[in-house]
């Protein structure tokens, strides 16, 4: 998978920087926990790229393809940062080696009905998976959570009618 030892090739055809330029940057580090998804592909370009057209609100930060020595027993791979809905997001991608689960997701607070089913639609086609309670599962396996910030006003309604029928309704997604 990743080794120290690795070399970097560096894709200047989308203008990214070096290491040293990265860390001289501030807007590069300026969120304090970034983060990080292994993707089972080896094309990180690939996968920030389809992040990139579902956030509209987006940008590539950084895309790099490493090759390891041989003596490492594993193959190359490629790292991207990307910056959705103002969060970096770091993808790492080197084969199969890890598949995700719903241990790990990502909650997309959406403001009204069409914005919910923008990012559901999204997230779901093209071999994404729906499932239920507003959870959801992209092409490469990572879980969403689309949710409208209505629902934590219901949910935390002082009449507990309310907060009960918000939470059937969610089950009955």
């Amino acid at each position: 998978m990743v080794c120290g030892n690795s070399q970097s090739n560096v894709d200047d055809s989308n203008n990214t920087n070096s290491i040293k330029n990265l860390t001289n940057n501030s807007n590069m580090f300026a969120q304090k926990i970034t983060p990080s998804i292994l993707v089972e592909t080896t094309d990180a370009r690939a996968v920030a790229d389809y992040y990139l057209s579902i956030f509209k609100d987006s940008k590539l930060k950084d895309h790099h393809k490493y090759t390891n020595p041989s003596e490492s027993g594993s193959g190359n791979f490629e790292t991207a940062i990307i910056e959705i809905a103002g969060m970096d997001l770091s993808i790492l991608t080197a084969g199969p080696f890890a598949k995700f689960n719903e241990s790990g997701s990502f909650v997309i607070n959406t403001k009204d009905q069409a914005e919910t089913d923008y990012y559901w639609t999204a997230l779901t086609s093209n071999g994404g998976q729906e499932n239920s309670c507003g959870w959801c599962k992209d092409k490469y396996g990572l879980s969403w959570q689309v949710v409208p910030i209505e629902y934590y006003d219901l949910n935390n309604s002082p009449d507990p009618k309310v907060r009960e029928k918000a939470i059937k309704n969610t089950l009955k997604q």
